[in-house]
C-alpha cells in the first residue's frame, strides 16, 4: 500500500513539474520582448542611481570646500550671519530664513541688522551687492 502511494505521489509530482516547465517555456517565448525590456529597464535604473549617487556626493564635497575657502571672518561676520547672508542672496524672506535655519524671526532680524552694520549698508539689496563685490556670494 505504501509503495502504491509513493509511486502515485512521484508520478503526480513529476507531471506537475513537467506542466510548470511547459508553462514557463511558453510564458518566456510569449513574453520575450517584455522580459528583455524589463531587464534593460532595471539595468538603466541601477546605473542611474549609481551615477546620481556618485556625482551628487562629489558636487556636495566641492561645494563644502569652496565654502570653507571663503574668508568671511575678515569682515567680522560670524558663521551664522554668513548663513543668513547666503539666504538673503537667494531672495528668501525673514520668515523663510527663520524656518530654514530653525531660529526665530527676531533672531534673523538681529543677524540682518548686524550684517548691515558690518557691511556698512542700509538695506538687503545693498548688502547683497556688497557681499557679491567682496566675493562672499556668487552671482
Amino acid at each position: 500500500m505504501i509503495k502504491t502511494i509513493l509511486v502515485y505521489g512521484l508520478v503526480l509530482s513529476a507531471s506537475i513539474l513537467s506542466l510548470h516547465c511547459i508553462e514557463y517555456f511558453f510564458w518566456v517565448r510569449l513574453h520575450t520582448f517584455e522580459i528583455y525590456g524589463g531587464l534593460i529597464a532595471v539595468l538603466f535604473l541601477t546605473l542611474g542611481f549609481w551615477f546620481g549617487h556618485k556625482y551628487s556626493s562629489t558636487r556636495n564635497a566641492t561645494f563644502r570646500s569652496v565654502e570653507q575657502t571663503i574668508n568671511y571672518s575678515d569682515l567680522g561676520i560670524s558663521k551664522r550671519e554668513f548663513d543668513v547672508l547666503l539666504l538673503l542672496g537667494k531672495g528668501l524672506s525673514n520668515q523663510e530664513i527663520a524656518d530654514q535655519l530653525f531660529v526665530s524671526m527676531n533672531t534673523v532680524k538681529t543677524h540682518t541688522s548686524r550684517i548691515f552694520e558690518k557691511l556698512d549698508v542700509r538695506n538687503r539689496t545693498q548688502a547683497i551687492l556688497k557681499a557679491r563685490q567682496k566675493g562672499l556670494i556668487l552671482s
